[in-house]
């Protein structure tokens, strides 16, 4: 579980599972916690977004909150880890909150953010099965 938590709480990881993710960087220096920030363009479709991702909560390896603030829209998210019989389970529960032109989109954004974030943790399941446990 705790390999989980610390893949994805570092978002600099990523673009390594998240095909339209295509850079991550730290903004703040040392470890990852409250108050860790991010900067990260994401590419969907024809037009690119930039973000800052910034962990509101971070209790390891149980539960990570963060808020992430584009052009577009506001996510405010938290993601459970738990242990499950087959490995960990992750749940994500998230809030969009559209701004400009995109809250007259609000339910499709919904509709393909879901599509989206299942498409990506798949990926994330993935990259870490195919990755060497670290030592």
């Amino acid at each position: 579980m705790e390999v989980v938590f610390d893949c994805v709480a570092d978002q600099r990881n990523e673009p390594k599972y998240n095909p339209r993710m295509v850079r991550s960087e730290k903004l703040t220096d040392g470890p990852i916690g409250v108050g860790t920030r991010f900067a990260a363009r994401m590419t969907p479709g024809r037009w690119r977004a930039d973000m800052v991702i910034e962990t509101t909560e971070y209790d390891r390896p149980r539960r990570l909150g963060s808020v992430t603030t584009m052009d577009m829209a506001n996510i405010n998210g938290v993601i459970t880890f738990d242990a499950g019989s087959a490995g960990t389970v992750m749940i994500w529960a998230w809030e969009v909150h559209p701004g400009g032109v995109a809250r007259f989109f609000a339910p499709l954004v919904a509709i393909v953010g879901r599509r989206q974030e299942r498409t990506i943790w798949g990926g994330l399941k993935q990259y870490l099965e195919s990755t060497p446990a670290p030592v």
